[in-house]
């Protein structure tokens, strides 16, 4: 149990991101009064618990105990974000949350995966997952992008 000790630490803080960002596409999609945004954001919430799911059942196998709470800092993040929500309503200030979040979990997988100390095994299973969630990201930075384009083409006062 002690070899696994760090690989168990790194995986429930992987876990802990994962549910973090899985909460944060399931509340943007409730929030969201566009189907295809709240089809998108629920699929990506989808995969970020499948992952998580599977970090889980690692923990497990190197006797440890999963990670089930949210972190503090996505607890504070959450109500931030809702607060600003509440003030602006908008498709992109939720976006900008959500890039953010993905920002934040793409930065904790790559610190993972240049830890050394991480067994062989356990680095592999996260550079698997970490494919998803360049993705994820990659695609969630595209959706901004296109929203704010588009909002800047209906934007009576950008010069075109």
């Amino acid at each position: 149990m002690a070899g696994n000790s760090h690989d168990i630490k790194i995986l429930n803080g992987l876990v802990e991101g994962l549910v973090d960002s899985a909460d944060g596409y399931h509340q943007a999609a409730l929030e969201t009064a566009d189907d295809a945004y709240r089809t998108w954001f629920e699929a990506r919430a989808g995969e970020r618990r499948r992952l998580a799911e599977a970090f889980k059942a690692a923990v497990r196998e190197r006797g440890g105990s999963p990670e089930e709470d949210r972190s503090i800092l996505a607890k504070a993040q959450r109500a931030f974000r809702d607060v600003s929500h509440a003030l602006l309503r908008s498709e992109v200030s939720m976006i900008d949350t959500i890039e953010n979040g993905e920002e934040q979990l793409k930065a904790r997988f790559e610190r993972a995966l240049a830890d050394d100390a991480l067994s062989a095994t356990t680095k592999e299973s996260i550079r698997r997952a970490y494919g998803e969630v360049r993705a994820g990201r990659d695609q969630t930075s595209a959706l901004k992008r296109g929203l704010d384009a588009r909002r800047e083409a209906d934007d009576p006062l950008y010069p075109k």
